[in-house]
């Protein structure tokens, strides 16, 4: 449920009265373990798949480029989304899996931390990179590749509390 302003209106968080952006003070917050998972979906033909789960991609391991790309990527969540706090993050992980029915891969990434902020930013950028990754090492074989529903599937920790995708 999003949090209500004064007026019964949804705060948003990173605008002040004026109007304009700020970079929320965190500093009175407690430092708290917070835990986020986000997931996203990366769309392409069966033989493209294929060439991803045979190690015959032109540009190498798909898979492996692909996990690294993410969890960097969260390390440097703040350098890229402008108001994100920089944070000293304690796990990112990232799970890729072939699944022949979409087909595609279903990226899953994992990212903890103990802090005063949570890590939700973080979760979705590996998820975005890494799909993103995806689609650099297949686009010679493959153009029509589609990234799709990337989205926060959990967050643990913090005033807000346990959230969970559909409920």
């Amino acid at each position: 449920m999003a949090r209500k302003s004064s007026t019964g209106k949804p705060a948003l968080t990173h605008i002040d009265a004026s109007g304009e952006a700020r970079m929320v003070d965190v500093s009175a917050k407690p430092a708290t373990e917070r835990t986020a998972v986000a997931e996203g979906r990366v769309v392409m033909s069966k033989a493209t798949l294929q060439l991803i789960v045979s190690g015959n991609a032109r540009k190498g391991d798909v898979l492996g480029t692909a996990r690294l790309a993410g969890i960097m990527a969260a390390k440097r969540t703040s350098e890229l989304i402008p108001l994100c706090h920089p944070l000293a993050l304690s796990k990112v992980s990232l799970d890729i899996t072939a699944d022949n029915k979409l087909p595609g891969c279903v990226v899953r990434a994992t990212v903890k931390v103990t802090g005063p902020t949570g890590v939700e930013m973080e979760a979705l950028t590996a998820v975005s990179v890494a799909c993103l990754t995806i689609y650099d090492m297949v686009k010679a074989a493959e153009r029509g590749v589609r990234i799709e529903a990337i989205h926060l599937v959990e967050k643990k920790g913090g005033k807000s509390g346990h959230y969970r995708a559909g409920n």
